[in-house]
């Protein structure tokens, strides 16, 4: 191929658009993707984090899933035989209140299509929304198994999750039982502790008189919730509290109602807070459920599963709660029962689905007995194979929250999940829970609620590799998997539910490591939400800028464990990266002049800057590796952008012009051939994190292999190691840039000769400069360039030292000192008069109390910035005066 039809087949100008949808094509056609199972390679395992199967996916999605995708390429070009699990959640509550609100629309619900028609609409909005889902994986790029994709309500997971129910219960570990639980009034189904978020809430605390029956007096009690005061089965008050002695056993009677309801005495009670009596409502508080228990008291339940007030409400029968409240807190306060309504700002949870206000309620529900399963994953952490959390101060926050876990409520009040595996006899009301309905199922029903999503999230690492068949192909091979990706906001609700029925169901830890990310914020720091309008489409940003800017700029722009802000122009910037490498890439085509894969040379005589660029290169390798292996990819990021940008392209570039547009016929192969491997091996660093572009260049220069996706993961080689030469290369490169720099900030143009002494410290260095004095003539343009041991600094010269050299650059035909005086006189009037500008707007102490945050902060930075160059340029007269 000549150069001219060499630089036509790669465009003056990369196409994100064009280019990705291509390539992943071409990746899936080609099945790089797919694990092969061969026994000569080791296994590397992830599963990913399932998506909720209820619509697009967000910035943290994208997070999440670039950090793996990057693992699971090295990997799989290290040579191991890497399987990325791919996986959607059926999302119970999630997706059943979605199309619920479809069915709405069309004037219908699911109470009017029965269970097995409302079934069959879910599933049709799965398929829609999965393929949705998979369309966007593939806009960001994931090299997914799709060979091997499960969803949790599939026919495997489905005996996975029944085999672990009934396990659980022939062990006693799972049980049914009447309790207060979490409950959801909007969406009619419980939840569990970590499904309620707690804010805090200006409400009010009710101070009322319950009037003992025989007439002799009354107590005071208290409480945040008057409309559940219509439940109440006692007054409690501790046994040691000597106001109230004389009443332990007698009654009062309850407001509204009449009822009388006694005075019971409870440790529970503190003495010191209010008046020292509570009232005791068992079937809508769980303290007073216990209290309840100890004294045997009655459970009354006055609000139906919408949160509407029932029978029991009496009067208020029919009501909403919160309307209810109204109501009753003025009927009390005209009876005079109501003496005192204090502000009281006090902690309420709400629903993490719906937002609904929680009502502690009481329910038969099913629980699993937390504690023995607990200890277990307790005890993992004590030993050496542990699950090792990435920062590891997150296995402090696991191990305080699982030490002190309660029984976890299992059941919801939901059509769309796994129902069940539980009978009730029609005749004698007994229980049969089994992996197979009865035999007899004319005489049995089956339970109506379904599992919570998360007990078949909890089962994803093994459910999906074939278990409960522990002699599955896949489970024996790929389980315990490598690493789970995950954000901090899930600790609770996944990692740890994994951690314990894994050891509980395989006796194995399910994921070696733990890589704990935070949360995408925007560029102020707040939380993306609907309601400040501030969220950010990842499919957006790929359209605009494309998946390889995104996603370096995702995995880059952070440490491990904390948040990441979003900026736009972050994201241009690793555009302009990508083009960076774009442009290199096209330049070293142009002038590779046909060559082919075969005929990379590297055993020629190199020049310093092809043994400096190969020593770079190894440094950067075995940097990036062990980066990455370390899960430090915002230093890979750093490290890769330094080594692409600075050395590869700003000067290895730039120095291979010299022999690449010389006579020299030997040096040209060398060099062509240093710079066909270099970008070679740069590119598959670099293609884990911007997977399009690479294989896009990777494609059009010399290489072997039908991809870079499956080419070899490069390795150090001691053989294209030069230690001295890098070393040299460093006082070079250190001389131009001292050079340029002066130039700089003398106004002196690089295209205008100018005279150059360098005074080496020793004669080595001396010998090395001569040796290499034509990179200094070419980068330096001086005229003329001395170099010697004795030279003495002029009497007037810009001086600077750098790694063993002074250098001096005598200021006689460099500038007019007078006219450059004159000049930085008047640029410094410039800076003063900006100065004071921003000095006065900040001395004014209305703007700085009444200007938004940002706007002062940002004049404080101008301020900043413009009194460094009032003194930069304050310097520079005092340099040229003296």
């Amino acid at each position: 191929m000549s150069k001219q039809e060499q630089e036509i087949s790669m465009p003056t100008k990369y196409d994100p658009q064009k280019t990705e949808e291509k390539w992943y094509q071409y990746w899936l056609d080609g099945k790089f993707f797919e694990a092969k199972g061969g026994e000569d390679k080791k296994p590397y395992t992830i599963v990913i984090p399932p998506p909720n199967v209820t619509g697009k996916l967000h910035l943290g999605h994208a997070w999440d899933t670039t950090l793996q995708d990057i693992m699971i390429r090295t990997k799989r070009m290290q040579g191991y035989d890497a399987l990325w699990l791919p996986g959607m959640d059926h999302a119970g509550i999630a997706t059943q209140a979605k199309v619920e609100g479809k069915l709405k629309e069309e004037g219908t619900s699911r109470y009017e299509l029965g269970r097995e028609k409302f079934l069959e609409v879910s599933w049709e909005w799965k398929h829609e929304y999965a393929d949705f889902i998979r369309k966007q994986w593939s806009k960001l790029g994931l090299s997914l198994d799709y060979s091997r994709e499960r969803f949790t309500l599939d026919e495997g997971l489905s005996d996975a999750v029944k085999e672990v129910f009934v396990s659980l219960y022939e062990k006693g570990l799972i049980y049914r039982g009447e309790y207060i639980i979490n409950w959801d009034p909007q969406t009619k189904t419980a939840l569990s502790d970590i499904e309620v978020i707690y804010q805090d809430v200006q409400g009010a605390l009710y101070h009322m008189k319950y009037a003992l029956a025989d007439g002799s007096g009354h107590i005071e009690v208290a409480t945040t919730r008057p409309e559940t005061m219509l439940g109440d089965t006692a007054v409690a008050v501790h046994p040691k509290d000597d106001r109230y002695k004389d009443l332990i056993g007698k009654k009062v009677k309850l407001p509204i109602t009449e009822r009388e309801i006694e005075i019971v005495a409870d440790d529970y009670v503190d003495m010191e807070f209010g008046s020292g009596a509570v009232k005791i409502t068992p079937a809508h508080d769980p303290n007073d459920f216990e209290i309840g228990n100890r004294h045997n008291l009655k459970r009354i339940l006055v609000m139906d599963e919408g949160g509407t007030m029932n029978e029991e409400a009496g009067p208020y029968q029919g009501l909403d709660r919160f309307e209810c409240r109204k109501k009753i807190v003025k009927d009390l306060q005209d009876q005079g029962v109501l003496f005192k309504i204090e502000e009281h700002m006090h902690s309420v949870g709400h629903s993490e689905r719906s937002g609904a206000v929680v009502e502690p309620y009481l329910s038969t529900q099913w629980f699993v007995k937390m504690q023995p399963l607990a200890e277990q994953a307790i005890q993992l952490q004590k030993e050496e194979d542990k699950v090792h959390f990435v920062p590891d101060r997150f296995e402090k926050t696991y191990l305080r929250w699982i030490e002190n876990i309660r029984d976890w409520c299992i059941s919801r009040q939901l059509w769309w999940g796994h129902r069940i595996p539980a009978w009730y006899h029609k005749v004698t009301g007994e229980i049969y829970v089994g992996r197979t309905a009865p035999e007899d199922p004319e005489n049995w029903e089956q339970d109506e609620d379904v599992l919570d999503t998360w007990f078949s999230s909890a089962l994803w690492p093994f459910s999906t590799m074939g278990w409960p068949d522990k002699d599955s192909a896949d489970f024996k091979r790929y389980y315990s998997t490598d690493v789970l990706v995950t954000g901090y906001d899930i600790i609770f609700f996944w990692v740890a539910r994994m951690i314990f029925q894994g050891l509980e169901f395989t006796g194995e830890r399910p994921f070696k490591d733990v890589l704990i990310h935070g949360l995408v914020r925007d560029s102020e720091g707040r939380k993306m939400s609907k309601s400040l309008g501030n969220g950010v489409d990842p499919m957006d940003v790929i359209d605009k800028y494309g998946a390889d800017s995104l996603r370096f700029f995702l995995s880059t722009g952070s440490s491990p464990g904390n948040d990441l802000r979003f900026y736009w122009e972050k994201v241009e910037s690793t555009w302009n990266f990508g083009n960076k490498i774009w442009n290199a890439s096209r330049f070293a085509l142009m002038n590779m002049d046909g060559m082919t894969a075969d005929e990379i040379d590297l055993s020629g005589e190199k020049s310093l800057a092809d043994e400096w660029i190969l020593t770079r290169l190894n440094e950067t390798i075995e940097s990036v590796t062990k980066l990455i292996d370390a899960y430090e990819f915002g230093e890979v990021g750093r490290t890769l952008y330094n080594f692409i940008w600075d050395d590869f392209c700003d000067w290895y570039i730039e120095m291979a012009k010299l022999p690449l547009y010389g006579e020299d016929e030997a040096r040209k192969k060398t060099t062509r051939s240093v710079l066909a491997y270099v970008l070679d091996q740069t590119l598959r660093l670099l293609h884990p994190f911007m997977p399009f572009i690479t294989e896009e260049i990777w494609q059009h220069i010399p290489h072997k292999g039908e991809s870079i996706t499956v080419a070899d993961w490069p390795v150090k080689r001691e053989d294209l190691h030069f230690e001295e030469s890098a070393k040299e290369m460093k006082v070079l490169t250190e001389i131009i840039r001292s050079v340029r720099n002066t130039r700089s900030e003398m106004n002196v143009p690089p295209s205008k000769p100018i005279e150059i002494q360098l005074k080496p410290q020793n004669e080595e260095i001396l010998k090395q400069l001569e040796n290499n004095r034509t990179y200094l003539d070419r980068f330096c343009n001086p005229e003329p360039l001395t170099m010697g041991l004795d030279l003495e600094a002029p009497e007037k010269a810009m001086t600077s030292i750098v790694s063993g050299v002074e250098i001096f650059l005598p200021l006689e035909g460099l500038i007019d000192i007078e006219e450059e005086i004159k000049r930085l006189e008047n640029e410094y009037k410039k800076w003063n008069s900006e100065v004071e500008r921003v000095q006065k707007k900040l001395g004014n102490e209305g703007f700085v109390k009444k200007a938004p945050e940002k706007v002062v902060q940002e004049e404080r930075q101008k301020e900043k910035t413009y009194l460094e160059n009032r003194q930069k340029v304050e310097d520079r007269i005092n340099e040229l005066k003296n």
